[in-house]
């Protein structure tokens, strides 16, 4: 169904994002060969989530917005490419264990954030004062509050897209 597309067989507006990819990883992850099919998506998606890795959430909360999304959207790919940026970040593996399983976290204050992404889901948005009040009571500012969404709808698009493209690990 959907190419795993090369640097030559990609649309020309993919090119350039994919080239970036490959620069910075070293090489083109097929979830992105497989994006490229849509210049607008492969392009939004890689520029929000640059944009994610740079809110004032720090990296460990990052990735448990982005595991919450990816687990419960079952997306395979996303749950690997993360699970092993949670061991570089040097998380336990109690954590990436609770995260890969939707269990409670270990950590009371990154629980907080996988409970208030799940709480932003549940209800589109319109998360109660006691749970708004219950995550700020953890550290976090509403700036992250609003990050959490940012990182959900990230997230989103591409848990979606790559179970659409049935992007292989």
């Amino acid at each position: 169904m959907f190419a795993e597309h090369t640097l030559e067989s990609a649309p020309a507006a993919s090119r350039r994002a994919m080239e970036s990819t490959v620069k910075r990883l070293g090489h083109l992850p097929p979830a992105v060969a497989r994006l490229a099919t849509s210049p607008h998506l492969l392009d939004g998606f890689l520029k929000l989530s640059a944009m994610f890795e740079q809110t004032t959430l720090e990296p460990v909360a990052r990735e448990v917005v982005v595991m919450t999304i990816a687990t419960r959207n079952e997306c395979h790919v996303c749950v690997a490419m993360h699970t092993g940026k949670l061991r570089a970040l040097g998380a336990e593996d109690q954590l990436i264990a609770a995260l890969a399983g939707q269990e409670p976290l270990p950590d009371e204050r990154l629980e907080a954030v996988r409970q208030f992404a799940l709480e932003v889901l549940r209800t589109a948005g319109g998360v109660g004062d006691e749970e708004l009040r219950a995550f700020l009571g953890h550290g976090y500012t509403e700036q992250n509050a609003l990050e959490v969404v940012m990182g959900i709808g990230t997230y989103t698009m591409s848990t979606l897209a790559n179970r659409l493209t049935r992007a292989a690990l």
